[in-house]
């Protein structure tokens, strides 16, 4: 008797410290936290699984970001581009190396009252769909569905799930988005892990719908994915931050360039939104090549330490700090701006 009670406190001490003392959920077009009511303001992390000392960093700079009124942050197990993290086998489970890394992460965040955006796939130009080419919508629909399981079976409640980032998957596959949320729903006898739409297909069964996913009048929104409009030689995702001049001969856009650099008129802008968007919506996650670019860049990224404010200059201005050796890192190159905003 005396063995069996023993058994059971060690039993109970061991659920109390996997269980999540913070509980994300959804209620109608408001989203909650121990059922109070609160909007994101976000950093999008999505290489941070790409190693156990990037996964630590991320995890030691967590109380730099809480102080500046961040209260979750984005990390993915499949992608993200350059940083090819391979977070799903070809039999659609989960490597155990990656989900002991976000697990690391997620109990991190539960003891600072922290959120987790947990996404799942990622197509897109990674390399980390490279073993995945048999898949089909129901091996798609299966890793989804065991991200949520694994996430119900540790407890975690202080997350939400994006099944597909962008809708690049379902895009490039012709798959279904409420199928695949269907999956991840069905794996929960009471579904208490928030699943969202980042597709532009519609979806009933979605509980909320973030960054390209559709505005509608009964679920929150938000976007995880914000970068400025008012950017030099087009958007932040192409010429800006893609643009390479190593050599002279390969002037292509692949590369993460401009890390962390912000003109005048980006920054305006970026904050500019971010105001309009807190008031209307649900929140803003910040995405940043400061925070999301791969090691493979060669620049030892990505970076979780805020750097400096970027006062390098205007759009106008082709020679200032901003447009200068493109593929290094600028001492001023950053996003302690924004969190100072």
């Amino acid at each position: 008797m005396k063995s069996l009670l023993s058994l059971l406190i060690v039993l109970s001490i061991s659920t109390t410290c996997l269980a999540s003392q913070y509980v994300f959920s959804v209620k109608g077009t408001k989203l909650y936290l121990n059922n109070q009511e609160f909007k994101i303001i976000g950093l999008r992390c999505s290489n941070a699984l790409v190693s156990d000392t990037t996964t630590q960093e991320l995890i030691d700079s967590l109380d730099t970001f809480k102080s500046y009124g961040v209260n979750a942050v984005s990390v993915f197990f499949m992608g993200s581009r350059f940083g090819d993290i391979k977070g799903y086998r070809p039999d659609s489970s989960l490597d155990p190396m990656y989900a002991k890394r976000m697990a690391r992460i997620i109990e991190a965040t539960d003891r600072r009252g922290m959120v987790v955006l947990v996404g799942c796939l990622y197509w897109g130009t990674s390399r980390a769909k490279e073993d995945l080419g048999h898949w089909t919508q129901a091996e798609a629909s299966q890793a989804v569905a065991n991200t949520v399981k694994w996430l119900v079976e540790h407890d975690y409640r202080n997350v939400f799930v994006d099944p597909d980032n962008e809708g690049m998957a379902v895009r490039a596959n012709d798959w279904r988005i409420e199928s695949i949320i269907a999956a991840a729903h069905a794996v929960e006898v009471d579904p208490t892990i928030m699943v969202a739409n980042n597709t532009r297909q519609k979806a009933g069964n979605s509980d909320l719908t973030i960054h390209f996913g559709p505005k509608e009048k009964s679920k929150p929104w938000l976007d995880t994915e914000a970068t400025p409009e008012k950017v030099p030689g087009g958007g932040y995702w192409g010429s800006f931050s893609k643009e390479t001049h190593k050599t002279d001969t390969d002037k292509v856009y692949h590369n993460y360039s401009r890390i962390g650099r912000y003109t005048v008129e980006m920054k305006k802008n970026q904050l500019d939104d971010m105001a309009n968007e807190m008031e209307q919506y649900n929140g803003y996650v910040l995405a940043s090549t400061w925070i999301q670019c791969g090691p493979a860049e060669g620049i030892n990224g990505p970076f979780t330490k805020l750097g400096g404010r970027s006062n390098l200059g205007s759009n106008d201005d082709k020679q200032a700090a901003w447009n200068k050796e493109i593929d290094t890192i600028h001492p001023d190159a950053g996003i302690l701006w924004w969190l100072e905003f």
